[in-house]
This record gives C-alpha cells, sequence and structure tokens, in this order.
C-alpha cells in the first residue's frame, strides 16, 4: 500500500538536481508487489524471525504479529552498499494495544545477518555500523535514536546503552493507521534522518564506510505491538548500477529471462528428499546437517578405501552433530537474550510509570504537610478556646459570688414579718366580735316610746 505523500516524496527525491538511482538490488517495495507471486521470499533479501519467520504479504513484510507476543523477526539484504552517496527510505506501520510494546531497528552494518540477525540495539553485543532504534524509550509516546559502533563496543553487556545514543527525537509512530516513512540521506559532508518528511536529527561528523549490508529487525513484547515494513528503497547518485543492468540487458540477459529462468525453476520438480538422521530421547529431532551413515559389517570393508570411506563420513556425521550442539547452545544464548531484551523494555516501562508515581508521591507528601499544619492549627485553637472559656468562667464566677454572698441578708432584711400579719388579723377579729357584742346589746335594750 502507497500513500500518495510517500510517492510525491520519491518522486521529488528523483527529480533533483543531483539525479538519484535506484539500486533495485538493495530495494524491495518499489513496485505493486514485494515479491513475485507464488514466492515466499523477496528476492535479494532473507527472512529470519524467532520462534517464526514473517509473514510475507504482497505489500508489506510483518515482521511481529499482533499475537502471541515476545516474537523477534528481520529481513536483510543479500547484498552490500557499494556506494558513498546514498539515500535509503524505509515505511513502516505499528500497531498494538494502549500499552503494546516493542522496537523497531533499521541497520546499516558489516555482515548484519550473521553478526545481528534478529536481535536489537540491546542484545546485539559487537557490531559495526549504524542503527536506528524506534521505541517508546522512558515512557515517552516514541522516540527516534541513532547508534553507532565500530565494532568495540558489546552494546549487550553496557551497564547504559541509552546513552550511547548520537542522536534523538520525538516520534509517536504507534497506530496512526498509516505508514510512516523514515529517510537517511547520507553524503561525504553530511548524515541526516527524516522523518515523516521533517528533520529528525543531522550530523557534519559521520561517515560511514561502503561495504555494509541493510536490514530491518523487530521485537515484540508480552503486549506485542506489530511491526510491518512496506518498502525499503535505496538511491544513489552513483548510476554504476543502472550501466551494470545495461550491460546485463546488452549481453541478452534482461529481466524478463531473468523471471522466466526463476520461473522455470520454480516449475522444475524438486529434487528428491534426502533421508535425515534423527536423534534424541525421542527420536524426533532432526538434524539437517547429516544423512543416514547405515551400520555396516566389518567383513564388508575389504580394502582401505572402503575403510577410508567410512572413516571419512563417520567423522563428517561427529563434527555435524558437534554444530547441531553448537547451534544448540546459541539458541539457548539467543533465548536468554531475549529474556534480556523483555526484562530491558520491561524496565523502560516500568520507570514511565515509576516517574507519575513519584510525582504523585510528592502530590501526596505536600498533602500529608499541609494537613499536619492545618492539624496543628486546629490543636492551637482549640486550646485558644478553651483557655477563653476558663478565663469567662472564672470572671463570672468571680461577679456571681459577691452577689450571693449579700443575697441571703438582702432577702431578709426585705422580707414582710408574720409577727405584724398575725397581731392585724388578730386585731380584725377581736374588732369584728366587738362591734358583734354591740350590735346585740343595743338590739336588746328596752325601746323607749313617747
Amino acid at each position: 500500500m502507497r500513500t500518495p505523500s510517500s510517492i510525491a516524496v520519491l518522486v521529488a527525491s528523483l527529480a533533483q538536481a543531483h539525479a538519484q538511482y535506484l539500486v533495485n538490488d538493495l530495494s524491495f517495495g518499489f513496485g505493486n508487489r514485494i515479491a513475485p507471486e507464488g514466492s515466499s521470499t523477496v528476492p535479494n533479501f532473507s527472512l529470519q524471525g524467532r520462534p517464526n519467520v514473517p509473514e510475507l504479504l504482497s505489500n508489506k513484510v510483518i515482521l511481529t504479529p499482533p499475537a502471541p507476543g515476545n516474537q523477534r523477526g528481520a529481513i536483510w539484504g543479500d547484498r552490500s552498499l557499494p556506494h558513498q552517496n546514498w539515500i535509503a527510505d524505509v515505511e513502516f506501520r505499528a500497531n498494538g494495544q494502549e500499552r503494546g510494546g516493542g522496537n523497531l531497528n533499521i541497520w546499516l552494518a558489516r555482515d548484519g545477518a550473521h553478526s545481528i540477525g534478529s536481535g536489537s540495539i540491546y542484545t546485539v553485543g559487537r557490531f559495526e555500523g549504524l542503527a536506528l532504534v524506534i521505541d517508546q524509550h522512558g515512557g515517552s509516546g516514541g522516540m527516534i535514536r541513532g547508534f553507532l559502533n565500530d565494532g568495540t563496543t558489546d552494546f549487550k553487556s553496557h551497564h547504559t546503552p541509552d546513552n550511547l545514543a548520537f542522536g534523538h527525537c520525538q516520534f509517536s509512530y504507534r497506530n496512526l493507521g498509516r505508514p510512516s516513512q523514515i529517510k537517511m540521506r547520507h553524503s561525504e559532508t553530511n548524515f541526516r534522518v527524516e522523518v515523516d518528511s521533517r528533520l529528525c536529527f543531522e550530523s557534519d561528523r559521520i561517515r560511514l564506510p561502503s561495504g555494509y549490508s541493510f536490514g530491518v529487525t523487530a521485537a515484540s513484547a508480552d503486549n506485542p505491538d506489530s511491526f510491518e515494513v512496506f518498502k525499503l528503497v535505496v538511491l544513489s547518485e552513483d548510476n554504476h548500477h543502472a550501466q551494470q543492468q545495461d550491460n546485463a540487458a546488452g549481453q541478452g540477459y534482461t529481466a524478463d529471462d531473468k523471471q522466466q529462468q526463476q520461473q522455470q525453476q520454480q516449475q522444475s520438480p524438486p529434487p528428491p528428499k534426502v533421508p535425515r538422521m534423527t536423534f534424541g530421547r525421542s527420536g524426533q529431532i532432526e538434524d539437517p546437517f547429516d544423512t543416514v551413515i547405515p551400520d555396516q559389517e566389518a567383513a564388508k570393508i575389504s580394502n582401505q578405501k572402503a575403510q577410508f570411506e567410512d572413516l571419512h563420513n563417520r567423522l563428517q556425521s561427529v563434527n555435524h552433530h558437534l554444530s547441531s550442539i553448537f547451534r544448540a547452545v546459541a539458541q539457548v544464548n539467543s533465548v536468554g537474550e531475549q529474556r534480556q531484551e523483555e526484562l530491558s523494555i520491561m524496565l523502560g516501562e516500568l520507570k514511565g510509570l515509576v516517574a507519575p508515581a513519584r510525582t504523585l508521591e510528592a502530590r501526596l507528601d505536600a498533602l500529608d504537610a499541609r494537613l499536619a499544619g492545618l492539624e496543628k492549627e486546629t490543636r492551637a485553637l482549640r486550646g485558644d478556646l478553651a483557655a477563653r472559656l476558663r478565663d469567662s468562667e472564672n470572671a463570672i464566677k468571680y461577679h456571681v459570688s459577691d452577689q450571693h454572698d449579700t443575697l441571703a441578708s438582702h432577702v431578709t432584711a426585705t422580707a414582710p414579718r408574720h409577727t405584724r400579719l398575725i397581731l392585724v388579723v388578730v386585731g380584725s377579729q377581736l374588732l369584728l366580735a366587738a362591734a358583734y357584742v354591740y350590735y346585740k346589746r343595743r338590739k336588746s335594750s328596752p325601746k323607749k316610746y313617747l
């Protein structure tokens, strides 16, 4: 799938003052299809993966699938870059869950298919060349960083490989719904990295020698990101490659003849399968580097030539078995490297989670200090209020106690006396009795008539 913007940028690059020539042997994805129909490989490139080989579709290579996680994938060029002035254009897309993780590495390294394989910048060890790493470094929304190595620094055993980056820029690449473009420009005076047609970083102190090969690797975490590569196009100002193609055409070997030859090779019957030796407890492990050597009786080996051939074949079988053991040990080592990279990714995500936690912890500490101050002020206010209440109570008691002392004498002095009341009652009764006696005498006295 090609976006109009990427096609326009590619056409603009081709139309610059210095003509750019497509290096066909180092590029894929510049046509309608990445690989011929029915082919499981990319011409001039090799696919690597662990535990599964990347999936090849008509317009993209899926280095790491959406599920399951902990996958590795790589695509490496079979031929090296012979030019000094070149442009490399890579289009990829990353999709995943909200908290998905993984990284994409773009390499220009010496013998990268064997020295790097499907590794990343955290598991590569010593390498010679350039690496661009796209990941969520430090819990950021996305970042692209550049690394250089002349083969003396072991990135795998380095305690802080992130500090070895010579350039970086922020790059939000996840779940965009479209391919992202990374373009590298190298000349005799400058090295420049552009992201979606904008400058990421550049330097005039970087000179990369020829003879390196391009490659793209990806690794996913437990919550995986799916990395898809749509194209890797290499352009150069040197037209030597185009002249070689013209010479090949003049000799009668055209692209159509090459395609026809490939079709004939695909249609030709495959060679008979040679039986392979199985070993192990269950006998289900196949050794692809050794053929079956049947046991023979000693009587059948009658001359020195047959004896030498039998001894030679069996020494080769032992050598192949030793190679299988070495490969098994290397595979175990690669699994350990993968676990180490996963741990590094998880530690990076953990750092991203710890930073907000530290901010929250600082805010909680500030809130705790404010609550402690408020509690202290509340206690001081409570003590002040209690002291004021005690002072008011003492003042009231002082004023009321004086009134209590004089209240009894004052009531006694102002209360009416009972003696007077009794005398008044008795006197009034005596007066009424005397009046009644007088009235009776007056009524019973003799009347005088005239």
